[in-house]
């Protein structure tokens, strides 16, 4: 089915791609409506880039489909690229230019949007005006970088890791123009291997790994998925301890335990029940705690759920 039949802005069907014989996407389907953020999370070589450059058509598939507001690069390319936005994982921008002069360049690319002087007041720029490219800071950057994508207000934004590198507060200000950008009803493809940032950015999240998508939801469906909201996070004294697991998953409410860099993780159903009998258990043992700690699932521990690995392991 076309994704002019749908009304959704992309429908990918069946996307495959290889390299010199090893796949990098395999046999993917995903799709995206007006107004939402739809994020694909996953570790590095998991396929993000690729299935994104295939979407913007920057690069060919070797099978599959890629529908934009029900057109195809081979038959509409030209109107196609009036109506997207993209941001590359590392944009290149001259450094001699400023920020003004780089922005009205970009704007000329396209037959509408908003003025110059806008999209610096809305990328937080007007201090930087005049200021030249080699001089901004990693932020700055990252928040011209998405200005360029904006210049030609676009219906459908890709963003390919938006705010890797950058300190908190960068990527806070990144996040509120993404946010901005979605209030405003247009659709945004975002990849990141950021928990935080898909959790707080994605109205729908499709998990990669080794080119195929291995779930697709929203986050909280993704997490409800993993059995638990909650897990149950320790230290004890002594490193021998630290390993001790035996007969701590028959604990009331407990799921499954697993050890990692001397902290036991309990994933459990009821945190108030958990807790006391681990305590319990703990005290019958003689072991004495050092650090212990609640907290919610996340889409981390979906992925761990998934493939038994980290999201971040290859970094």
């Amino acid at each position: 089915m076309g994704s002019s039949e749908k009304g959704l802005s992309l429908c990918v069907r069946s996307l495959r791609k290889a390299y010199d014989g090893v796949t990098a996407v395999d046999g993917i389907d995903m799709e995206a409506s007006a107004g939402e953020c739809f994020g694909l999370l996953g570790p590095n070589g998991a396929g993000k880039t690729t299935t994104l450059e295939i979407c913007e058509g920057l690069l060919a598939a070797d099978a599959g489909t890629v529908e934009l507001f029900g057109m195809r690069w081979d038959e509409h390319a030209a109107e196609m690229r009036q109506r997207l936005g993209i941001q590359l994982q590392d944009t290149q921008l001259s450094e001699k230019l400023t920020v003004e002069e780089t922005l009205a360049l970009f704007r000329s690319f396209y037959r509408r949007g908003p003025s110059v002087s806008a999209i610096i007041q809305t990328a937080q720029l007007e201090e930087k005006r005049r200021g030249r490219v080699g001089q901004l800071s990693g932020g700055q950057k990252q928040r011209l970088a998405m200005a360029c994508a904006l210049v030609g207000d676009p219906d459908l934004l890709f963003l390919d890791e938006p705010t890797t590198g950058l300190d908190p507060q960068a990527r806070r200000q990144v996040w509120d123009l993404i946010a901005g950008f979605k209030t405003a009803g247009r659709s945004i493809i975002l990849t990141t291997h950021y928990m935080e940032e898909a959790e707080r950015l994605c109205d729908r999240v499709a998990i990669m790994d080794h080119g195929k998508i291995i779930a697709l939801g929203t986050p909280r469906e993704l997490i409800r998925g993993t059995g638990s909201d909650h897990f149950v996070e320790f230290a004890v004294e002594g490193a021998s301890r630290s390993c001790d697991m035996a007969g701590l998953e028959k604990l009331e409410g407990v799921l499954t335990v697993h050890s990692e860099n001397g902290i036991c993780r309990l994933q459990v159903t009821e945190p108030h029940l958990a807790v006391p009998a681990l305590l319990a258990e703990l005290e019958r043992r003689s072991v004495k705690l050092t650090e212990l700690r609640t907290r919610s699932a996340t889409l981390e521990d979906v992925f761990v759920s998934l493939t038994g690995r980290r999201l971040r392991d290859d970094n």
